[in-house]
């Protein structure tokens, strides 16, 4: 190996390129972050105030969810006061009163005439009944299927609306 007049190893260097990886961004902005002693401190204080305060955050909006709940109740139960207030209005105009009592209980006022009407069946299907058949006939009908029928026409039928008299 050759020498150099000043004594040292005289080495003929051949460079190799190396291709060296392109750095991100986000790569260099990372490494260029310092961490102190403050602000791992600060880091530290940072994660036990959201320990702390989580539990408190939790709690506050729950609290709220019952507040805007409990505040829809009260809304509800004051329109209902406020129809029962107009019903019991309604109740003391005489009016209502004398009409409720002429629907609901057929009253009448001295000196009128109430009339019910016991067959109000139309006046052609009593006209002429059917002739009265001197042999003995024989049904082509079911019994059973009838009883069956009648019993579900019956229990099927709508029902009458609470108040309603008819």
């Amino acid at each position: 190996m050759p020498t150099s007049p000043d004594g040292t190893l005289n080495q003929q260097s051949t460079r190799i390129p190396v291709a060296l990886r392109r750095e991100s961004a986000a790569g260099g902005w990372m490494r260029g972050l310092r961490f102190s002693g403050f602000s791992l401190i600060m880091m530290g204080l940072a994660v036990l105030a959201v320990v702390v305060l989580a539990p408190t955050a939790q709690s506050w909006v729950t609290q709220r969810q019952q507040i805007a709940a409990l505040q829809q109740a009260v809304a509800a139960e004051k329109s209902e006061v406020d129809s029962l207030t107009a019903e019991r209005e309604r109740w003391n105009d005489k009016t209502f009163i004398t009409t409720q009592a002429r629907e609901r209980l057929a009253y009448v006022m001295p000196g009128e005439v109430s009339f019910l009407v016991i067959n109000d069946l139309p006046a052609s299907a009593a006209a002429e009944p059917a002739p009265v058949s001197t042999e003995v006939q024989a049904t082509k009908s079911d019994w059973m299927q009838s009883l069956f029928a009648s019993t579900m026409a019956a229990g099927l039928a709508p029902v009458a609306p609470e108040g309603s008299t008819k």
